[in-house]
């Protein structure tokens, strides 16, 4: 079964965030993982009433999206992601539904014995043996329950509302009844604007790290068997998940420019959030420890046995203050917090980040797939995993 994707798509890259890049893949269905991933749609509505705000912030009715695992022969734009929900208008989200899909075979994509930077030697073998579950997990609830869950409150026409504007709902973080919401005419993406992109993934990825510690949702993965087991597969797979996010947001500085005190990257921006999260749970949770001035030596220290009592109610705090935010239409809060936890001062400057950039591996170049008429007969010609191979395949694909 194939499956495709083609249009002006993402608007990641361009500054207002509005206008969308171009982009388009062709692919074909892994209907075991696909199997999987309906399992986890049929429990959604079961795991989302565990995040942190209210019903009212929440959709009236989980629109039960499709979730298919997709294995990948040939991606066309600028970057290849891990996964996809789509469209990228709430208000057809909200209203209408959506569909999410998660590129197996770019989750699994990695070069041989690669070192990862910032990883702790005692923690580097069961980090390198889960890490491709682990970001599945995180894939899967980032794009299915992160981006597909929360309710935008808003005026739809004038004198109408998707909320009860007599007795508005009471803000979790304020304690009192809101006063901003979305105007008639305005969406998510003309209010937030260019802060949107980097804010949503923000949103989307700190729902996948306050669920990931639910064994029952690592069991529909495939990972244990329900029941907490933090020394077992389970609270591996759940390690890891935490430790490759907080090495993400390490990482993210590299995307960081100096000289204009900008983010390059959406997803890097949130992914230092997150870590700033992980950090203000205290040192006992998640340290960064190093014994050399030049940080040669950095490494991220965290506690697996305080990830339930100390990281995920962490990560809960930030995850209701920015879905409340962003469901409100309050800008200006907003604004305000994901501009705190983003900063980059002077230590993550100067020192952290010329490190980051020392140990930074080149940007992974995919080599595709191309298929071929032969008389006739449809054939895959695959290319080796060398610039040889990548030329070669640009080269045939051209000819084609």
């Amino acid at each position: 079964m194939v499956e495709s994707n083609i249009g002006f798509i993402e608007t990641y890259r361009d500054p207002s965030g509005e206008r969308g890049e171009w982009e388009g893949f062709a692919s074909m269905i892994n209907k075991e993982r696909t199997k999987a991933f309906g399992k986890l749609v049929e429990s959604a509505p079961k795991h989302i009433p565990k995040l942190p705000w209210p019903k009212d912030f929440e959709k009236d009715k989980f629109l039960a999206p499709d979730f298919t695992s997709l294995e990948v022969l040939t991606f066309a734009g600028s970057g290849i992601p891990a996964g996809i929900n789509i469209p990228n208008y709430d208000d057809v989200r909200q209203n209408e539904g959506f569909k999410n899909v998660s590129l197996g075979n770019v989750l699994s994509a990695k070069s041989p014995n690669e070192p990862t930077p910032f990883i702790r030697s005692e923690d580097q073998e069961v980090f390198d043996k889960y890490k491709d579950e682990a970001f599945e997990v995180q894939v899967g609830l980032h794009e299915l329950l992160g981006h597909g869950c929360g309710k935008l409150l808003q005026e739809t026409e004038p004198g109408k509302y998707n909320f009860d504007i007599n007795n508005p709902p009471v803000s979790p973080v304020s304690g009192k009844k809101i006063s901003t919401y979305y105007k008639p005419g305005e969406t998510w993406g003309s209010v937030f604007g260019g802060m949107g992109p980097s804010y949503e993934e923000c949103r989307a990825e700190c729902v996948a790290m306050s669920l990931c510690p639910d064994y029952d949702i690592l069991q529909i993965f495939g990972i244990g068997n329900g029941s907490e087991d933090i020394n077992g597969e389970a609270g591996d797979v759940l390690f890891v998940c935490y430790l490759q996010m907080a090495r993400a947001g390490i990482a993210a500085l590299q995307f960081w420019d100096p000289n204009s005190s900008k983010w390059g990257q959406p997803h890097m921006q949130a992914r230092f959030a997150i870590l700033q999260s992980f950090l203000s749970a205290g040192p006992e949770f998640c340290k960064l420890q190093h014994s050399k001035d030049d940080l040669s030596d950095l490494t991220i220290h965290l506690d697996r046995t305080k990830i339930q009592s100390h990281g995920r109610p962490a990560v809960n705090d930030f995850l209701q203050r920015i879905h409340i935010f962003k469901s409100t239409a309050d800008k200006e809060a907003a604004t305000e917090l994901y501009n705190r936890m983003t900063n980059v001062d002077d230590w993550y400057m100067n020192k952290v980040r010329p490190e980051v950039i020392r140990q930074a591996k080149p940007r992974k170049v995919f080599v595709q797939a191309n298929t071929m008429l032969e008389g006739g007969t449809v054939t895959l010609k695959e290319y080796e995993a060398t610039p040889e191979g990548l030329v070669q395949s640009f080269v045939d694909r051209d000819y084609i």
